[in-house]
């Protein structure tokens, strides 16, 4: 893979090549030529420099983060679904069966682990794994149907607005971006 400081300083080359075989610059001095791309090397090196430092964040503070993401993103849906006092046990029930699991995410196998296994058995840890995550799912649709069958036609349409993202996990779609959940196009 060719980095951002090699693509600068190639490009820098080739523009400097075609504008000297032009004519252009027949008549710059070399010094000028030469420094340009060096200046190009020492800014892309001051912009990539941050991107650099930058440190992947602790497990544990990302899943507090996401913890903490989610527990207003869900506040801000019961505020403006303003349900009733009926409604609150379905709530609670919804919100309880869309929590991620308790405890770490189980732990990948080694992948020198993984390699070992025949074919066979390592379809069947895929197979095994789909079931488990589909059986997740599951659980997690019948408690979204039950909850939204206790909600009002205005309540129902709020909802539908506000949890239109891929697959429960908070990826919302953009219209501009052209994703699966982008509104259709108007026909004329």
């Amino acid at each position: 893979m060719i980095s951002l400081r090699q693509r600068i300083v190639w490009a820098s080359l080739l523009g400097s090549a075609a504008l000297a075989s032009s004519g252009a610059f027949a008549q710059a001095p070399a010094a000028t030529t030469t420094t340009a791309p060096a200046a190009t090397v020492a800014q892309a090196d001051s912009t990539a420099a941050p991107k650099a430092q930058h440190k992947r964040m602790d497990p544990v503070q990302r899943m507090e983060r996401m913890k903490e993401h989610r527990a207003k993103r869900l506040a801000a849906l019961k505020d403006k679904l303003k349900l009733t006092a009926a409604q609150e046990s379905a709530w609670s029930t919804y919100t309880t069966a869309n929590q991620p699991p308790a405890g770490a995410r189980p732990q990948r196998m080694d992948r020198a682990e993984f390699a070992k296994l025949t074919t066979p058995e390592r379809l069947e840890r895929m197979q095994t794994r789909q079931a488990e995550r589909s059986a997740m799912f599951a659980k997690r649709a019948e408690a979204t149907k039950t909850f939204y069958a206790t909600l009002s036609a205005d309540q129902k349409k709020t909802f539908d607005a506000e949890t239109v993202h891929a697959g429960g996990h908070g990826h919302r779609f953009h219209r501009d971006h052209g994703h699966e959940g982008a509104a259709a196009p108007a026909k004329s």
